[in-house]
C-alpha cells in the first residue's frame, strides 16, 4: 500500500504541467473559457504592456506550485500563463499543447519579454511553459522545487527540453 501512495505521489509531480484542469477565477475577461472554445486569436498587449504583463508574473515569484493550480494559492505551468494573461485581459487555453498552438511562431534568437517558451519535460511535444522576462530568464511554475520561480534559458536542463516559443499579439 505504502508503494502505492508512493508511485501516484511520484506520478501526479511528475505529471506537472503536462495536466490541465482548473479555470482562472473571475473577474478576468474571458477567464474560464475551455480550451479552445474560441477561434480568435487572443487580444494583443498594449505598446508596453510586456513590461506590465512581466511585472504581473514577476509578483508570483515564491507562490506554491499546485499541481492544476490556476491562482496565488498555487499554480501549475499552464495555470500560471492563463492567471497572468488573464489579469491584463487576454484570454488563453488553459493546457500547454493548447496554449502552444496560439500566437505567433517566435525564434528562439529573437524572444521578448511577455513570450511564451514551451518545453518538453514529461511526455513529446510541449508539456511546460513559462513566460520569457529578458536577458535570458524566463518565469514559471516547475514542480520540481515547488514554487514560481526566474530560471535560465540557455541552462543545461532547458535549453535542452526547449521545442519553441510564441508571442501573443
Amino acid at each position: 500500500m505504502r508503494r502505492l501512495v508512493l508511485l501516484v505521489s511520484v506520478t501526479m509531480v511528475v505529471a506537472g504541467c503536462a495536466s490541465g484542469g482548473g479555470v482562472a477565477p473571475r473577474p478576468f475577461p474571458g477567464a474560464g473559457a475551455p480550451a479552445g472554445a474560441s477561434s480568435r486569436p487572443p487580444a494583443p498587449l498594449r505598446p508596453g504592456g510586456e513590461r506590465a504583463l512581466v511585472s504581473t508574473a514577476l509578483e508570483y515569484t515564491g507562490a506554491p506550485y499546485r499541481n492544476g493550480g490556476t491562482d496565488p494559492s498555487g499554480f501549475d505551468c499552464s495555470g500560471f500563463v492563463h492567471y497572468v494573461f488573464g489579469r491584463h485581459g487576454i484570454e488563453t487555453p488553459r493546457q500547454v499543447r493548447e496554449q502552444f498552438r496560439i500566437g505567433a511562431r517566435v525564434d528562439r534568437a529573437r524572444l521578448r519579454p511577455g513570450d511564451l517558451v514551451f518545453f518538453t519535460t514529461v511526455a513529446p511535444g510541449a508539456s511546460h511553459v513559462g513566460i520569457v522576462i529578458g536577458d535570458g530568464e524566463f518565469v514559471h511554475a516547475p514542480s520540481s522545487r515547488g514554487v514560481v520561480r526566474v530560471e535560465r534559458l540557455d541552462s543545461s536542463y532547458w535549453s535542452r527540453r526547449f521545442v519553441g516559443a510564441r508571442r501573443l499579439g
